[in-house]
C-alpha cells in the first residue's frame, strides 16, 4: 500500500502527462492498494473540471476516468481532517508546503508508507522524512 496524491491520479487522467513510471503506479495500487486523504477526491474533481472548462483532453472523459478511479482498492482516510490544525499545520510550516499538500506527506508519516507524487516540493519534504518517494 502507498499514499497516492492527485498529481499521479491526475497523470492517468491526461495522455500528455502519462509515463511507463505512473503506469506502473496504477498497477501498484491496483495490486497492494492506496490510502488518499479526504481532499484527494475533491483536488481530482477540480482538476478535471479545470481542464474540461479549458478543453483539454481527458482521456476517456471524465465520467470514464472518474469511474476507473472509484474501482481502484483506494482507502480515504478518516483522520486527516482531525489532524488538519495540528500535525498537518505544523508540517506545512516546517517544510514551506501548502497545508493540502502537507495533509499528504502527514498521512504517509502516521501510517509509515511510500509516497507517490509529481510534486517535487513534496517529494523534497518526504525524503527529507525519510519516506520512500515513487515514482
Amino acid at each position: 500500500m502507498l499514499v497516492v496524491d492527485s498529481s499521479i491520479a491526475l497523470s492517468w487522467c491526461f495522455d500528455d502527462e502519462a509515463s511507463p513510471a505512473t503506469e506502473a503506479l496504477l498497477d501498484q495500487i491496483s495490486d497492494e492498494g492506496g490510502l488518499v486523504p479526504g481532499l484527494w477526491h475533491l483536488e481530482v474533481a477540480n482538476v478535471l473540471l479545470a481542464a474540461e472548462r479549458r478543453g483539454r483532453t481527458i482521456s476517456g472523459g471524465i465520467p470514464s476516468r472518474l469511474e476507473d478511479m472509484a474501482r481502484l482498492p483506494i482507502t480515504t482516510d478518516g483522520e486527516t481532517t482531525h489532524r488538519a490544525w495540528r500535525e498537518t499545520l505544523t508540517l506545512a510550516k516546517a517544510e514551506g508546503l501548502t497545508a493540502y499538500d502537507a495533509c499528504y506527506l502527514e498521512l504517509a508519516l502516521r501510517h509509515g508508507l511510500p509516497l507517490a507524487t509529481k510534486d517535487e516540493a513534496l517529494a523534497r519534504a518526504a525524503r527529507r522524512a525519510g519516506l520512500k518517494v515513487l515514482p
